[in-house]
């Protein structure tokens, strides 16, 4: 076999969505900290398009760059590559990075409890492994801090009407709705409804809403519509339903890291969570994240808690990506039957 381009990936999934891991075969890109090489990735676009577009990628597919840490605290730094956005945090491809780097024997475990700190582009994440008989059986992370942005606003939709929605930031930027305003009960047969409605609710909730993030002006859209199920009250704390939408148009296969991390924020701003308190967001296929508030801070000044999310991740198989030099498609490509959903 022949090939101008060999790239090591280790394929992961933290409950149920996939997050493979770059091993080798990149080298880093230029920038000054992992959040400039992650805008040096997302403006060229090339190794994006090689491991996301078909015929090795697909909309169900994130992938992780591992790259050496700027932070010298840190034990790896990832960078994120989602099928649009290349963001500043994601908690399922924390949890697979960090079930890789363990699981993988990247950096050695420690049982019962390994604990790594990791570079994202947004900033530093600690994460605290569970570990038995040379596995990572829960990883948790303390997410980046997150707030609330707007509470209860109007925003038109095309088709939909007016609905209220919440704005805010889990590491990454949303729109929130209520899923039962829309006829929704966040079923796994509604899946491409809610992909569909979703990345429409977001690209309405950018033009009209925008988003800033007062650290970090590279950061001006809403990423993703969460459809936020009713909360219900349990012993262990709070639980919900909850299906992210992410642009193009898929529904996220986990409960989604960010967002739960964001509607914890939203919570605590309207005075319905407090810290230390714990919420359960359950996805579309039944898999879990729990998150907990661990404290408050701030963020340019703005009000933010310091979130906990935990969860599970299982490696799934370790790939060669290849490039034959007559391949026509070299960066691969989309078609709209599964990459657009508007």
């Amino acid at each position: 076999m022949r090939s101008s381009r060999t790239i090591h990936v280790i394929s992961a999934h933290a409950e149920g969505e996939v997050g493979d891991v770059i091993v080798g075969g990149v080298l880093p890109p230029p920038g000054a900290t992992i959040w400039e090489q992650s805008r040096w990735i997302a403006r060229d676009g090339s190794l994006r398009g090689f491991v996301l577009n078909e015929p090795r990628g697909g909309v169900f597919r994130h992938v992780n760059l591992l790259v050496p840490p700027k932070d010298p605290r840190a034990d790896a730094a990832f960078i994120i590559m989602e099928p649009e956005d290349t963001p500043p945090m994601s908690g399922s491809n924390s949890i697979c990075v960090a079930t890789v780097l363990l699981d993988g024997g990247l950096v050695p475990m420690h049982e019962p409890v390994t604990e790594l700190l990791l570079e994202a582009p947004g900033g530093l994440v600690r994460v605290r492994a569970e570990c038995r008989d040379g596995k990572a059986e829960r990883i948790f992370v303390e997410n980046l801090p997150s707030f609330a942005a707007r509470l209860g606003v109007p925003l038109e939709v095309g088709g939909l009407g007016t609905l209220t929605v919440d704005t805010a930031y889990g590491g990454d930027s949303f729109v929130f709705v209520d899923p039962a305003a829309l006829g929704l009960a966040l079923t796994p047969d509604e899946a491409h409804d809610i992909a569909r409605l979703g990345v429409r609710i977001s690209d309405a909730a950018t033009e009209a809403l925008g988003f800033e993030h007062p650290e970090n002006p590279d950061w001006r859209h809403i990423s993703f519509c969460l459809f936020a199920g009713a909360l219900e009250r349990a012993t262990d704390g709070l639980r919900a339903k909850a299906a992210v939408a992410i642009r193009p148009g898929k529904v996220d296969r986990s409960p989604t890291g960010t967002a739960l991390s964001a509607r914890m924020a939203v919570l605590h701003a309207r005075g319905e969570m407090a810290t230390g308190e714990r919420l359960t967001a359950v996805s579309l296929i039944g898999s879990t994240f729990t998150g907990r508030i661990l404290g408050t801070t701030t963020v340019g000044g703005r009000p933010a808690i310091r979130p906990e999310i935990s969860g599970r991740g299982w490696i799934t198989g370790i790939h060669q990506h290849m490039l034959d030099p007559t391949d026509p498609w070299p960066e691969g490509y989309r078609v709209s039957d599964t990459w657009g959903a508007r």
